[in-house]
């Protein structure tokens, strides 16, 4: 008996649409981060992204749970001397709240050259409005 792995071309993607209302941060990433992996279907390969797209709407309305919305940071740095800037998660969430659940999933995927491209099928929005609705995205529940 062989055993059988994923190609790329024989993947079938699905659209997945995810309101992130009221959800726990953590508790949410690790769901996206398993499905955008494909953990969650039969032909599972690990060196293969076997994942779907998800659109994540209304990241603005997320929960942390404890005191994180002050104790959480978020770093960047260009290099220059001097210019590390430390923002917490509620100056985060004021400036851009798609990064937040982004790099939270970031975070949960593997590092390796591989998770670059499973990290482009998160598409994340503050709103109740996406750009994807081409696509038909079936809506999907997540368990609080």
């Amino acid at each position: 008996m062989k055993t059988w792995n994923a190609k790329t071309g024989e993947v079938k993607r699905a659209w997945w649409l995810v309101d992130a209302t009221g959800l726990t941060l953590g508790r949410l990433s690790t769901e996206l981060a398993n499905i955008l992996r494909g953990k969650n279907k039969p032909i599972y390969t690990p060196n293969v992204d076997c994942g779907d797209f998800i659109v994540v709407i209304n990241s603005e309305k997320i929960n942390m749970t404890g005191n994180k919305w002050l104790s959480k940071k978020y770093y960047s740095h260009t290099r220059f001397f001097g210019s590390l800037k430390e923002l917490s998660a509620e100056q985060m969430l004021e400036k851009d709240p798609g990064f937040i659940i982004t790099e939270a999933v970031r975070g949960m995927l593997p590092t390796n050259r591989l998770s670059r491209d499973i990290l482009s099928k998160l598409k994340v929005f503050a709103g109740p409005d996406h750009t994807h609705s081409a696509q038909k995205p079936q809506t999907l529940t997540i368990k609080h």
